[in-house]
């Protein structure tokens, strides 16, 4: 499959283009900027083909099949939508949107031009993943009871860092939130019913939320706890408790680590897991869907399913509530 790449982005060039590189289904065919100049510097360093200053160009050229889109959270909508009636195949940086109603329109011309929608949640594509489901699923940890996760990092000191402009987006909740949010909805297998969050707003930072912790309830008790920041000591994680026992996976959203299973007989290590590059996997497997070989394992409307967690954590930061999924409640 041929992709072109819409932005010079730090995940693009350093993850995303060479993991396309080195699957066995694609190739980086193109890269736009919004200035020449920038394309065609990125282009020659990672020895793309052909380069584009203006993103319009490339969704002109009939040679490319697919688009990935690493632009800030405000412009997800906008080129996604262009690119759907481009005819291009859509893998969207998270979060999909700034909000559900964005990626409800964003599905829907996706859908209506009749290609592929994917979000780049690419550590849901790691195998890990699925080894997790299959041992809640066989019962060896209990009834599920809970799920905590969190992602958290220092960057307060790059004052000029887009993550810092409310207005494209910014936040922790957004940047890093995203990943526990959505890794609990698959882990426990349901939508939830309400969030209550409490977070960290800095001046300093465009009045975005620099820390947040939250509550997200789902039916039958089961209650899912996260933190997420970017003015805080590194780190990442999630822990799936069950009656008999728990499962905790260290560098769950961007390593390839072996994972610890704790239960009543003692404690053991699931992998290693060869080295499985997260990029890789989600660019073959985009692929794959769109050649008709298999069906993309999260659906588009996974996207504004999240998404609508996300509406709810915002709006409870804000207004210091609990605040009920829209959706899942109706």
């Amino acid at each position: 499959m041929r992709w072109g790449v819409i932005g010079c982005a730090g995940i693009a060039v350093h993850s995303v283009i060479p993991a396309i590189q080195q699957s066995e289904r694609g190739e980086v065919a193109a890269i736009a900027s919004r200035g020449i100049d920038k394309a065609r510097e990125t282009a020659q360093k990672l020895n793309i083909a052909k380069a584009y200053g203006a993103y319009e160009e490339l969704l002109a050229d009939p040679d490319i099949d697919a688009v990935y889109i690493p632009l800030p959270n405000h412009l997800h909508k906008e080129w996604t939508i262009k690119a759907a009636e481009a005819g291009k195949h859509v893998l969207c940086e998270k979060p999909a949107a700034l909000d559900a109603a964005e990626a409800e329109q964003m599905i829907a011309a996706c859908r209506n031009a009749g290609v592929l929608f994917a979000e780049a949640f690419m550590y849901r594509l790691h195998p890990r993943v699925e080894r997790v489901k299959s041992i809640i699923a066989s019962g060896e940890i209990g009834e599920l009871r809970a799920v905590n996760g969190c992602f958290t990092f220092n960057n307060a000191e790059d004052a000029g860092n887009v993550r810092y402009r409310q207005e494209w987006g910014g936040g922790s909740i957004y940047d890093v939130g995203v990943y526990p949010l959505s890794a609990a909805r698959w882990i426990i297998g349901a939508e939830p019913e309400a969030a209550t969050v409490h977070a960290l707003f800095s001046e300093q930072h465009g009045g975005v939320d620099m820390m947040a912790s939250g509550l997200i309830e789902f039916a039958n008790g089961v209650g899912m706890t996260f933190d997420c920041g970017m003015w805080a000591a590194y780190r990442q994680g999630v822990e799936v408790l069950g009656t008999e026992g728990r499962i905790e996976l260290k560098g769950a959203f961007t390593d390839s680590e072996p994972f610890t299973v704790y239960t009543k007989e003692g404690e053991r290590v699931e992998g290693p897991f060869s080295d499985i590059n997260n990029y890789v996997s989600q660019a073959d497997q985009f692929a794959r869907a769109v050649f008709g070989e298999a069906i993309y394992p999260f659906p588009a409307e996974d996207a504004i399913a999240n998404m609508r967690l996300v509406d709810a954590c915002l709006l409870s930061a804000r207004t210091r509530s609990r605040v009920l999924v829209k959706g899942t409640n109706e």
